[in-house]
This record gives structure tokens, C-alpha cells and sequence, in this order.
């Protein structure tokens, strides 16, 4: 795998982005820090910070339209919508909203035509602004809906989740999931703009918090070795939600996600790496019925079976793969994998994993740690694979 180049957020193109330039703010609140996705003419900026949500200076220099939608869902929508639909009223004549289902088990058709529905209910035209405005859920769909609807729609990421901020929502990943395996239908579709308000974990449950450390926990073994031993120290501060520690945490992850995104957009290579843990895990979802664990949940449990298989290969040693799993129970994950199968539990999961979209012609390809913070995207033996899972499961 080539290397992942250090971001310089300086040097991307320039857009019609603003440009936020706040002091410190009182009561504990941290200034906003901006990231870029440097992708030439779909490049976007990434704002972290407290008190984003309901700063309409956060949504300055969007596309100009006569509508905006909002899309939340039921347990959110209640907390953040009219915040939200409050600092684009100035901005947009009218602001339309809707609350899709909550959970991952809705992440299909049925509630992706809701978002179509009222679209068309409201007679939005191709340059009507969606506003994901949720987890990754919504955020994957509403996405997906923007890349679909009149051919293609501008939107805007407003997560209110850890998973969300740190991952799902930068990159232009869009879709839905399908019975036989997650994320199976979508696009990839860039977000014109990504607004972290650091406030939104607050109301978070601690489930789901420490589902989002999953995916801030995998950027150090791929790609930074020093944010792992950053993460080390500050794992206490980070589930206590301190605001130093969750802005350092989503800023950095975000800014190793920009870099590979930057150089593979689609996934072509590189970019698979931010898969680390996540062969496992879609397994997992799919093979217990998605919503029974969370998606952090089951790729912090791929994590362990992902670094456990690096070991076996000799690519990394007893003593990196124990540090890791330590770090992962420290974060409030499981750390032993799921039986899928009484029977065949290995064979479960291999036949789950060749669904995967890393798997090409039927040979699943994982992403391993090739030493401390480096990845490689491999097949393996089905017979190491299993033994492996037999290690780890149950």
C-alpha cells in the first residue's frame, strides 16, 4: 500500500467555503478547527468545534436554492432539528424536515423512498440542499438520496454522532445495506460541507459513544502510530466526553481519512485500508441481523480478529496485538466475536465475508496491519482464516 501523505488543509484548492475564525469560546467550549477534502472541484471543508449546529455562518457559501430538507430521524430530530432548521432559515426560504425510523434496521429501500417521498411531496427541484442531520444511517441515506434524486442533488453532513464525525460522514460514502450484506447499494457522493458539533455527544448514549471509538481507535494501527499512543493516554478523558480530548480525536481522525481520501476517492486502493476491522464486522451485522450489534461494536470485534490474523502471518507480534485489544476493551468494546453458526461458525462467516466488496472472484481480501501503523490489503487461506475465527469467537 502506498503511504498515507500528512494533510496540509493550506493547500487545497480554494472553494466557496467560509473561513471560521472564532476564539476560544467560554464554558468549556473549544474553537472551530476546519479540515479540507481536497478533491479539486468536489473538495468541501470539515468544521470542528462546539455550537456549530445553530451558527449559520457554519452554512455560508452553500449552493443557493429555494428549499432545503432536513433529514433526521426519531430520536434526534426531537433534540437538534429545530436548532438546525432555525440557522437555515436564513439562508433557504424554506426549510422542510423529516424523521426517518431509528436504527440501522431501517438502512434499507423502504426508508431510503421515504426521503424520495417527500422530495416529491414538496416539490423540490435538482437544486434543493438535503441536510443529514444523524448518525451514519442518515447520513449514508440521505447521501444516497442526494446522489439519486433528480440525478443528483447537493448535501450537506451534520453529524451528531462519534461514529459519524470521525468517519461516516467524510468521504462520500452513500448507501444502504441489503440482507446479504451491508452497504451493498449505494454511490460514491461528496458532501458539499461537514459540520462537527462536538455539543451533539452530549446527549449521546454511552453504547453508542464507545461504538465511535471504534472507528477513531482503527486510524492508529493504519496509518499513526503516534495517535495511538495519544489515545492510550487519553482514552479516560475521551469517554468522560472532555472537549480538548473529543476535538484532538475527531480532528485527527478526520484528517487521516482526508489524506487517503484525497489520494483514492473510490476505493481503488489505499483507501480500503480505513477497512481495517470492518470484513470482520459487516460479517458480523449480517450474520446477527443488523441492529443487534452496533457497527462500532462489531468492527471493534473485527479489529481483534483482523490484527489476530496479522499476527498469525507474522506481520505483526504477540505484544502489538495485545495493546491493541487492551485499547479496544478500554473503550467500552467487545472484544471477542460473536457465534454466528453453532455448526459451522467459521464457515458462517467466510461465506458472509465473500459478499464483502474487498472480495474479488470469490477470494476475500482483508485489510492486516504490515507492522505498527502501516496496512495491506491481502487474501488469506480460508484454513488460517478459520483458525483465527475459532480463537475468537464465542
Amino acid at each position: 500500500m502506498p503511504a498515507v501523505n500528512r494533510p496540509a488543509s493550506s493547500g487545497a484548492p480554494p472553494d466557496s467555503s467560509p473561513t471560521l475564525h472564532r476564539a476560544a469560546p467560554t464554558g468549556g467550549r473549544t474553537p472551530v478547527q476546519e479540515v479540507r477534502i481536497a478533491l479539486g472541484e468536489r473538495s468541501y471543508s470539515i468544521f470542528i468545534g462546539s455550537g456549530l449546529l445553530g451558527d449559520a455562518a457554519c452554512y455560508a457559501g452553500l449552493p443557493t436554492a429555494s428549499a432545503a430538507l432536513i433529514v433526521s430521524n426519531t430520536t434526534v430530530a426531537p433534540l437538534y432539528a429545530e436548532r438546525l432548521r432555525a440557522a437555515l432559515q436564513g439562508i433557504y426560504p424554506t426549510v422542510h424536515w423529516l424523521a426517518l425510523p431509528d436504527g440501522e434496521q431501517y438502512k434499507d429501500w423502504q426508508t431510503l423512498n421515504l426521503i424520495f417521498d417527500a422530495l416529491l411531496q414538496h416539490g423540490c427541484d435538482r437544486k434543493t440542499v438535503l441536510f443529514a442531520l444523524g448518525g451514519g444511517v442518515v447520513g449514508d441515506m440521505t447521501g444516497f438520496a442526494a446522489a439519486c434524486y433528480m440525478r443528483g442533488v447537493p448535501f450537506v453532513q451534520v453529524p451528531t454522532t462519534l461514529l459519524a464525525q470521525v468517519d461516516s460522514s467524510v468521504g462520500g460514502k452513500t448507501g444502504i445495506n441489503h440482507p446479504l450484506g451491508k452497504n451493498m447499494i449505494g454511490a460514491f457522493y461528496q458532501p458539499r460541507r461537514v459540520v462537527c458539533d462536538l455539543d451533539t455527544l452530549d446527549t449521546l448514549p454511552a453504547r453508542e459513544f464507545s461504538a465511535g471509538l471504534a472507528e477513531v481507535i482503527k486510524y492508529g494501527p493504519i496509518a499513526d502510530m503516534a495517535f495511538m499512543d495519544w489515545l492510550e493516554t487519553a482514552m479516560d478523558a475521551l469517554r468522560a466526553r472532555d472537549r480538548g480530548a473529543l476535538a484532538h480525536a475527531v480532528r485527527r481522525s478526520c484528517e487521516i481519512k482526508a489524506a487517503v481520501v484525497g489520494q483514492d476517492e473510490r476505493e481503488s486502493g489505499l483507501r480500503a485500508i480505513l477497512n481495517f476491522g470492518h470484513t470482520f464486522g459487516h460479517a458480523i451485522e449480517a450474520g446477527l441481523g443488523y441492529g443487534q450489534w452496533l457497527h462500532g461494536e462489531a468492527v471493534g470485534a473485527g479489529m481483534v480478529l483482523a490484527a489476530e490474523l496479522s499476527r498469525t502471518l507474522g506481520l505483526v507480534d504477540a505484544a502489538f496485538t495485545a495493546r491493541l485489544v487492551r485499547l479496544i476493551e478500554r473503550a467500552g468494546l467487545p472484544v471477542r466475536a460473536p457465534v454466528l453458526d453453532a455448526k459451522d461458525n467459521a464457515g458462517r462467516y467466510l461465506e458472509l465475508m465473500r459478499v464483502d466488496k474487498k472480495a474479488e472472484g470469490g477470494a476475500i481480501r482483508f485489510v492486516l496491519i504490515d507492522g505498527p501503523g502501516r496496512a495491506v490489503l491481502r487474501a488469506v487461506p480460508d484454513a488460517q482464516v478459520r483458525a483465527v475465527i475459532d480463537a475468537c469467537c464465542g
